[in-house]
């Protein structure tokens, strides 16, 4: 491979995929972003996409949308066209979470034919200003984990790590799990939102209270009881133990939950419109 062929990025617009593209661009690579609203238009739901995204690349990095399975023509279209580099971003709980999408996707990218790298990063920092954001300005963050202490990484770390593993050749055939230097609660994790911001935020970590903030927001409750048992089955994992791997990999130490609150807070992710 060469900075001349083009690494694609597949949900390169998103907050890992977009920071992933930056960095190879920053270390010389040419990078095709492909995503459905990207300059290069890609549709997992519709295959007639895929070729223009494929053309001329021997390495991917594939990030899948929330819920979106990878059809099982895909990596072998992929193969067809000349990929044999390939990096799928999944998530530290496949398994115990019983992700069945993610679990299937793996499974395809180990049999693809392709050298394989699976990255497994747990919780992200940035969800508490996506995902979380609203429930952090409302001051009641519902999520049905209890105290349990979570492997919280920075989505810098995570773009970091992936595309030093889509550029090198070290990490071939492993799965990679992501989290940051130190594993925190809910409630630790807030505490350090609220000394950067002035916010007053409280956490409930029982299943009732995060039914209850679902239903308030149309959730059917066989969706819900899903979530619910998942998450318990993570919970009863009990504390997140740091993996080390970021720092392994990137020979720097990881973004601290601390100072990431910090620098968002100054950029002022959680100020009030």
């Amino acid at each position: 491979m060469t900075t001349n062929t083009p690494i694609l990025v597949l949900g390169g617009t998103g907050t890992v995929g977009s920071r992933v593209a930056d960095r190879l661009r920053d270390a010389g690579h040419s990078v095709r972003v492909a995503a459905r609203h990207a300059e290069c238009r890609f549709d997992w739901s519709v295959p007639d996409t895929w070729s223009a995204a494929l053309d001329g690349v021997h390495t991917m990095y594939v990030l899948l949308p929330d819920q979106t399975g990878m059809p099982e023509s895909f990596m072998r279209e992929a193969y067809r066209t000349g990929v044999r580099r390939v990096v799928l971003h999944s998530d530290r709980g496949v398994d115990v979470m019983n992700v069945t999408h993610l679990q299937e996707a793996e499974r395809q990218v180990r049999e693809s034919g392709c050298a394989w790298t699976i990255v497994r990063p747990d919780w992200f920092n940035q969800n508490f200003e996506t995902f979380f954001r609203q429930a952090v300005l409302d001051g009641r963050l519902c999520v049905p984990v209890g105290s349990t202490r979570q492997g919280f990484v920075d989505a810098d770390d995570i773009a970091a790590v992936t595309a030093r593993v889509l550029i090198r050749e070290d990490h071939i055939g492993q799965v990679l799990p992501l989290t940051g230097p130190r594993a925190l609660s809910f409630p630790e994790a807030l505490d350090h939102i609220q000394r950067a911001t002035g916010l007053t935020v409280h956490f409930d970590g029982t299943p009732g209270a995060y039914r209850e903030s679902l239903r308030a927001e149309g959730t059917p409750d066989e969706v819900i009881d899903t979530l619910i048992e998942n998450f318990s089955a993570a919970a009863a994992q009990g504390d997140a133990v740091p993996t080390g791997v970021v720092e392994e990999v990137l020979e720097r130490p990881g973004k601290d939950f601390g100072t990431y609150a910090g620098e968002a807070a100054a950029r002022g992710v959680w100020r009030q419109p």
